[in-house]
């Protein structure tokens, strides 16, 4: 026979407040519980239900993932206006994301921080970027042990000392073949020469070689072993892919949220920082993306896509708006991040594009 306690009973059962009980019973979040008189009672074998509440709290205070790589392009600033077309708390209509252009994962790691989807996608054109997630994902403790090596290595160095290390580490990056084998040791260079080399940009010649330059920096962070054990944990049920962005394709549904930071168009001659995986991202790679897009919202995805607004410089450029007529552009202020003067390093212009 089934008996029942008080909700009296079941809070101090369940270590919440009476007042707590009565809401989840108003809310028929506890099955069976009933209405006797001006009290609810319980089925005494009924378990505590899931608590919303408690659940946004957890997540809240959760460790916040940073980016463990600089990233020219870096979408730290624009964040905020990136949030603003996620989908409102509490609804549950997206429960995927997908970023096929992930870069230094500026977003993705605030929204994994945050639990705000169930299934996450990332993928990149760049090998040894995208080897740095796996690394992360699957063998964070050689990693992290080749790293604080690296950096108890480097720190105490003279500016001479550090050039020939420096130096050194690009050359064996340069060297070694990427393989399963080799994945801990190529991401550990990939992250020491992008916390010391100049302003983290990653470049290379024409034989595909890195080739950037020392930076100047006196103390760099080269080991945050906190950081990427926090990642290590919260990668595990995240797809890691190498490739192109139409790879996407077979995860993205309607139940999805797509954010896409493509290579941006330049606005001059000097800002082609586009080609770190040997192939320029031209004008004809951006209708190939417009064309990716439709199909991807026309399956019903909600997109938000980044990129420059060439108005900054000439206000008779209409390419963006006439490849993207159907979508909503909107005009969002950043600070131009990298600029050989400096008097060109203040807000401009930027597009977030969506559907």
């Amino acid at each position: 026979m089934l008996s029942y306690i008080s909700a009296k009973q079941a809070a101090e059962k369940w270590d919440i407040s009476q007042r707590r009980v009565a809401v989840l019973c108003s809310e028929k979040r506890i099955e069976g519980a009933m209405m006797v008189g001006n009290m609810w009672i319980i089925p005494s074998n009924a378990e505590k239900p899931v608590d919303k509440r408690t659940l946004r709290y957890e997540a809240a205070h959760k460790a916040e993932l940073k980016p463990f790589v600089k990233w020219v392009g870096g979408k730290g600033q624009l964040i905020d206006e990136i949030e603003k077309f996620l989908p409102a708390d509490g609804e549950n209509e997206r429960t995927k994301y997908a970023e096929p252009m992930v870069g230094g994962g500026a977003l993705f790691f605030r929204l994994l921080s945050q639990s705000r989807f169930k299934q996450y996608y990332i993928s990149d054109v760049n090998a040894e970027l995208v080897n740095a997630y796996i690394a992360i994902q699957q063998n964070a403790d050689d990693l992290i042990s080749r790293l604080y090596d690296m950096q108890m290595t480097f720190l105490p160095l003279d500016d001479n000392g550090r050039k020939y290390y420096y130096y050194n580490v690009r050359d064996k990056f340069n060297t070694v073949a990427l393989s399963e084998d080799t994945s801990a040791e190529k991401a550990a260079y990939f992250i020491f020469l992008n916390k010391t080399c100049f302003n983290g940009l990653y470049r290379t010649n024409r034989n595909g070689q890195f080739n950037v330059p020392m930076g100047a920096y006196k103390n760099p962070s080269i080991c945050d072993e906190e950081n990427l054990r926090n990642m290590h944990e919260a990668l595990q049920n995240v797809t890691i892919v190498c490739g192109d962005y139409t790879l996407a394709r077979d995860f993205i549904d309607d139940k999805t949220f797509v954010y896409l930071d493509p290579p941006y168009r330049p606005i001059s001659s000097t800002s082609m920082f586009t080609a770190y995986n040997g192939d320029i991202f031209d004008d004809n790679e951006q209708i190939r993306l417009a064309r990716f897009i439709d199909e991807i919202s026309a399956a019903g995805a909600k997109i938000v896509l980044s990129n420059s607004d060439p108005k900054n410089i000439n206000e008779e450029d209409n390419f963006f708006e006439e490849l993207y007529q159907n979508y909503k552009i909107n005009h969002v202020q950043a600070t131009r991040a990298i600029n050989s003067k400096g008097d060109k390093r203040g807000k401009i212009s930027e597009l977030l594009i969506c559907n």
